[in-house]
């Protein structure tokens, strides 16, 4: 079954329909089955699979948890130890205790790869942190522990497996290039869950790298409900954001919101809320930034809540007007908060013809939108202010505002963290920015 062309396999089972295939898997003894099981790259998904670029040196695979990374780092390692003779070979992980249980003994590790092959089995001496196959290719245990251990060794391919977990990082994987000089085209996988670390962008902007990124819920052999209840819970936080679609969330340097504050603000809104308003900082043009609509409540405890962001982008006024409407019917605002620097009358005008009827408070911006913000950031420090859910877009722009005025977040402008400065300044703070607390 090996020696057929995998490309035109995948193409002739691709073309079956529902009976051709139980007609198919029907010919198929247990044996057949068993070996079309090990055929990682007939049912793989295309993204776990060896880079076809000639030129690349690392092979970036950044994805969530259960996507196939490990899958395809031992499949890779096995392809490489195997296709040539006398290779040595670097195995990375967090620590050497976790690349001996997940990348060697693990279930999707090499000593696993190789039975399914029907190959022989690597030599595996733990004390020696040594696996060595029948044509004389070695791969060797390392850690990001200890990242003196590469100084020195010259390797031919490396894994490197959850690099985002490393204790010292940028130091063992200096040394590890060092030392990846060894034959023809020496080559790196890592193979890693996302964390906002400075050496994942570095890697991933070198010339010579190639890029794989894949979510939990892409892998098929997931069993449907842990992904769904994974979804159910996670979905949208930080957490699920990272672990589950691995995604890389960065903040600024001095963020106003740095990622823990904005996971230690979330709770769910009490059932009745004192008031509520939408705040709007409209685009100056439909092809410019995007139109941020932030509803936020308060509590009859004095505390705030962003209850929604209906941010829309590439409108036209009366497109934008309409997303503000919409949103003051669905939570029943009182008053729309209007960012007015681009003309005060030109603002509510633009409402009032989209049918907004409630009062529309036009506001000024003298300071700049960090600034603006740091009264707000100093309410959610103190517990003052919460997330009444998750919001990954207008998170992602609080964590790029930072103390002292600058922003890089997505995007050239924050308009849906203003959009929430305003809305929980009219709700909680005065001429002074102080918190006003409401008493039941």
């Amino acid at each position: 079954m090996h020696g057929l062309d995998v490309g035109r396999v995948r193409a002739l089972l691709g073309a079956l329909d529902e009976g051709g295939w139980r007609d198919f898997l029907g010919g198929m003894t247990a044996s057949d089955l068993l070996r079309m099981d090990a055929w990682f790259e007939l049912w793989a998904d295309r993204r776990q699979l060896p880079r076809d670029a000639e030129g690349w040196r690392t092979w970036l695979m950044i994805a969530g948890r259960g996507f196939g990374k490990t899958r395809a780092g031992a499949e890779w390692v096995h392809g490489m130890a195997t296709a040539r003779t006398g290779c040595r070979i670097a195995l990375i992980g967090a620590s050497a205790a976790e690349v001996r249980s997940v990348m060697i003994e693990g279930p999707a590790g090499l000593l696993n790869v190789a039975r399914w092959r029907g190959a022989r089995v690597p030599r595996w001496e733990p004390s020696l942190g040594k696996l060595s196959w029948p044509n004389g290719s070695v791969a060797y245990v390392y850690s990001g522990e200890h990242p003196d251990g590469l100084r020195g060794p010259e390797h031919h391919f490396a894994w490197c497996d959850e690099l985002a977990k490393w204790a010292r990082a940028e130091e063992t994987w200096h040394n590890l290039q060092m030392g990846l000089r060894a034959g023809h085209r020496p080559r790196a996988m890592v193979t890693t869950t996302p964390r906002p670390l400075k050496l994942l962008d570095a890697i991933a902007a070198a010339p010579r790298s190639v890029k794989t990124r894949g979510s939990t819920d892409e892998n098929v052999s997931l069993d449907e409900d842990f992904v769904a209840m994974m979804r159910a819970t996670y979905g949208g936080t930080r957490l699920g954001r990272q672990e589950l679609d691995g995604e890389i969330l960065s903040e600024a340097e001095g963020s106003l919101w740095p990622r823990d504050l904005i996971e230690r603000s979330r709770a769910p809104a009490p059932a009745a809320l004192a008031r509520v308003v939408v705040a709007v900082d409209p685009p100056a043009s439909a092809r410019g930034d995007a139109c941020g609509i932030v509803v936020a409540g308060l509590a009859r405890s004095g505390t705030g809540y962003v209850l929604a962001d209906a941010s829309v982008g590439g409108l036209r006024p009366d497109g934008w007007a309409r997303a503000v409407e919409a949103a003051a019917e669905a939570w029943g605002a009182s008053r729309v908060i209007a960012e007015a620097n681009m003309g005060g009358d030109m603002v509510e005008s633009v409402l009032r013809s989209a049918g907004v009827t409630l009062p529309v408070r036009a506001v000024h911006a003298r300071r700049g939108k960090s600034v603006r913000a740091e009264p707000v950031a100093a309410l959610f420090e103190r517990g003052l202010a919460k997330l009444a859910g998750a919001f990954p877009a207008l998170e992602d722009e609080m964590a790029g505002m930072t103390f002292g005025g600058d922003y890089e977040g997505p995007g050239r402008s924050p308009d849906r963290a203003d959009a929430m400065v305003w809305a929980l300044t009219d709700l909680m703070l005065g001429r002074k920015a102080e918190p006003r607390v409401w008493v039941a």
